[in-house]
């Protein structure tokens, strides 16, 4: 990772709730489109994007399991302590836009 840590967490953090608001709101669009009852159908989107969110955050899983066996085997766990930072941030992000949804919709977000 050539970009220096805190600009990297605070990315892993607002694109996990970039990605759970807008697949929420643009999910809610097409439930609008074809007649279905919009709140929920939000509500209900926000659900089952919590791990595409934390995926995309990470930016995928390949570098982060790299970073994890370099953490493991070659004993540098300075990498292995960084990759959980950006772990926590996006799980952060996540649980922040389906709050923020759940606000919206006021609907049970489980």
């Amino acid at each position: 990772m050539n970009e220096t840590f805190f600009p990297s967490f605070l990315n892993s953090f607002f694109i996990a709730v970039g990605v759970m608001l807008g697949g929420s709101i643009i999910g809610g669009l097409s439930a609008f489109l074809t007649g279905e009852p919009v709140l929920t159908e939000i509500s209900r989107f926000a659900s089952k994007l919590r791990i595409w969110a934390i995926v995309a955050a990470i930016g995928g899983t390949f570098d982060t399991l790299y970073s994890f066996e370099k953490g493991f085997l070659q004993g540098e766990t300075k990498d292995l302590f960084k990759q959980f930072l950006f772990l926590l941030a996006a799980m952060g992000g996540a649980k922040t836009g389906a709050l923020i949804i759940s606000w919206l919709t006021q609907e049970h977000i489980v």
